[in-house]
């Protein structure tokens, strides 16, 4: 690499490492030089005896893992090599074989895009103020010729197969012999749902399991491994009515994250399902602190106080959510964006983990999941409603102002409470954007309300 790739190299760093993890697009952004300075650099900030390396099923993923794992081998540091995994799979390992790990994978994104989530030993979180700008940091010296020495000694590589062990912890969340016969359909999206959903279903031979694109493809050649948009679940949701299935379910990319539809291809939103997992949560766990962040309904907090819980209102985010979780004990915590983290699961998220604790609560209740669903659902949400602005801090300030009377906090951007209505402004991390997220008592006053903020927000 010439001394001016190395600058662009450099400078393609400040553009890749977001606020919970790495991603870009390959090979413009991010290429095997960048991901050989990244393994270096997590060696060194890790400062372990091994280190654990997952990837998801896109193209790229071998030749960038493979490079990654050269820097880590070189700062004298083992590699365990687990292969095709999800995410969750890999904070698993992380946990239970008490190692750092580094998962190859740009989730939801493009086929163009890939990138890298770390993780500690005990699968905790590194972010940008816990880690990731110093592996950024020795990853650009790296790229300009300055990194650190190779050791004298360097690493050694293994490969270990974590897959029946991790599904053997995914069951450890239910009582298995008390499902009743239950018909699931999943999209998996051609991400690496395709490996790890089938191998805990097997496991619950009363279940009968569908997957719709199952096979691992990072082209994503039937739709976006994007779930949260409504109309990458439109096959899953026409799959379910016709088939007559119970549940279906929407994973993401690399299968942390799983969206919800019942029996009548309505799906849960993301607070739904985090209200429905609370209250399962606290029957198993009296009394315990349940987390949810700022943007989740009014219903989630409510839920987890009438079951007895301690709820704990948080930023956006999931390395917010896992220290909080740490600092607090608590049992579990959701967001409004289908991340669902459990304490006994190493305080990490897990998409399959949740699934598994819906489909026991619909057992549970003896009825179809669109009954089960009603007593979380309260209020009409407008979901994320995002605006381009030239100064996000000036139009905050604004609409602050217009609502001086009304009670508010800057947890997580602007939230502004009103009693029969509530909003939460904040700003993108990486877009000159403003997301706003409102919730009213019906749906007519939810409309008028961001009708109203929008205005205060797109005025000059």
């Amino acid at each position: 690499m010439s001394s001016t790739e190395r600058s662009h190299a450099r400078q393609v760093l400040d553009a890749i490492v977001k606020a919970y993890d790495v991603r870009g697009t390959v090979p413009d952004q991010l290429n095997a030089d960048v991901a050989h300075a990244l393994g270096v650099g997590f060696a060194r900030f890790a400062n372990a005896p091994r280190i654990l390396v997952g990837r998801d099923m896109r193209p790229t993923g071998p030749e960038l893992a493979e490079a990654f794992i050269r820097g880590v081998l070189e700062q004298g540091v083992d590699v365990v090599d687990l292969g095709l995994a999800s995410t969750d799979l890999v904070y698993f390992a992380a946990g239970k074989l008490d190692a750092p790990g580094a998962m190859f994978t740009a989730s939801h994104n493009p086929a163009q895009y890939n990138g890298a989530k770390f993780c500690l030993a005990g699968a905790r979180a590194v972010g940008q103020d816990t880690g990731l700008e110093d592996i950024k940091e020795i990853a650009a010296n790296v790229l300009d010729g300055h990194g650190p020495l190779p050791a004298t000694r360097p690493g050694s590589s293994s490969t270990r197969n974590m897959l029946s062990a991790f599904a053997d912890h995914v069951m450890s969340f239910i009582d298995a012999s008390s499902m009743h016969p239950l018909r699931v359909v999943a999209d998996t999206a051609n991400g690496m749902g395709g490996l790890v959903v089938p191998a805990v279903f097997e496991r619950l031979p009363q279940l009968t399991l569908e997957v719709m694109y199952g096979e691992l493809d990072g082209t994503f050649p039937n739709h976006p491994a994007d779930p949260l948009q409504p109309a990458n679940q439109r096959d899953l949701q026409a799959r379910v009515v016709s088939g007559g299935f119970d549940v279906g379910l929407a994973f993401d990319g690399d299968a942390d994250r799983v969206f919800v539809v019942d029996e009548t291809g309505r799906g849960l939103s993301g607070s739904t399902t985090t209200a429905l997992l609370a209250a399962a949560m606290l029957r198993a766990h009296p009394g315990a602190t349940v987390l949810h962040n700022l943007i989740c309904s009014k219903a989630v907090p409510e839920v987890i106080r009438e079951h007895g819980g301690v709820p704990v209102r948080t930023k956006v985010g999931h390395s917010f959510i896992k220290e909080i979780m740490a600092q607090t004990n608590a049992v579990f915590g959701g967001e409004h964006s289908a991340h669902y983290y459990f304490r006994d699961n190493y305080g990490a998220d897990s998409g399959l983990i949740a699934s598994l604790i819906v489909l026991s609560e619909i057992s549970r209740a003896d009825t179809v999941l669109s009954v089960v669903r009603k007593p979380f659902e309260r209020y009409s949400a407008s979901g994320e409603i995002n605006t381009q602005v030239d100064d996000q801090i000036a139009v905050m300030a604004r609409v602050a102002e217009a609502f001086a009377g009304e009670a508010q906090d800057r947890l997580d951007g602007l939230t502004v409470d009103c009693g029969s209505w509530w909003f939460n402004l904040r700003p993108s991390n990486t877009e000159p954007l403003l997301r706003l997220n409102l919730e009213a008592s019906t749906r007519d006053d939810c409309n008028q309300r961001v009708a109203e903020v929008l205005a205060l927000v797109t005025s000059v």
